[in-house]
């Protein structure tokens, strides 16, 4: 995925399909949309911003999309696909639980340094957009700790809530570094997270 404005589809017959063309329209307004509020924020940002840089129609976005939220939610669920093909790609390999964590952990972060547009989007525009993004925000992050108690291979009750405290606690950590798009800052969360998750793993808060 792209933050840059793409050049404008062809005008006339060309050979990609009625639904090519409006999976091409619906990504360039993702990423539109992620860009502009990366400036503005959420409130800041009307449809015809979004438009300017998609470069793409009026008709052509309500075609897509029935208004501004929904293309936020859009966007929000490639923020998310994003982060989730990352931290597959992290997960692959072996190891103990802490160092397939870490791999994980690195790769989060370097998803959000590396897409900053759609990192404000998924953690700090998201509460300006509503209940429905903030409800679709906390089903992310029950996902996210599901899938850390998967990674780290740990069993358990108790387990499985410490993930989803590590989730929530990392999420704040990480945001207020997004906000400010200091990506040092963000980098900076890595190394403590690690080393607190290294100490839980020693104690036996996450049993595995």
């Amino acid at each position: 995925m792209t933050q840059t404005s793409p050049r404008r589809l062809p005008r006339g017959r060309h050979a990609l399909s009625r639904r090519e063309v409006e999976r091409l329209h619906r990504d360039r307004l993702c990423a539109a949309m992620a860009a502009a509020m990366a400036e503005n924020g959420y409130v800041g940002t009307s449809v015809e911003d979004v438009l300017k840089r998609a470069r793409v129609s009026r008709q052509s976005f309500y075609g897509v999309f029935s208004s501004k939220l929904d293309c936020f939610m859009a966007a929000f669920d490639k923020a998310s696909a994003l982060l989730r093909h990352r931290l597959e790609g992290a997960a692959e390999g072996g190891g103990d639980p802490l160092a397939r964590f870490e791999r994980a952990f690195d790769a989060y972060l370097e998803a959000l340094a590396s897409e900053p547009g759609y990192a404000r989007l998924f953690l700090v525009e998201v509460y300006a957009a509503g209940p429905e993004a903030v409800r679709r925000r906390s089903e992310i992050q029950q996902e996210l700790a599901a899938a850390l108690v998967g990674l780290m291979g740990l069993r358990g009750e108790k387990a499985a809530f410490a993930c989803q405290m590590i989730v929530s606690a990392v999420g704040a950590m990480v945001t207020p570094a997004v906000a400010a798009g200091d990506m040092a800052a963000l980098r900076a969360v890595g190394p403590p997270v690690i080393e607190h998750v290294r100490l839980l793993l020693e104690s036996g808060v996450l049993e595995n």
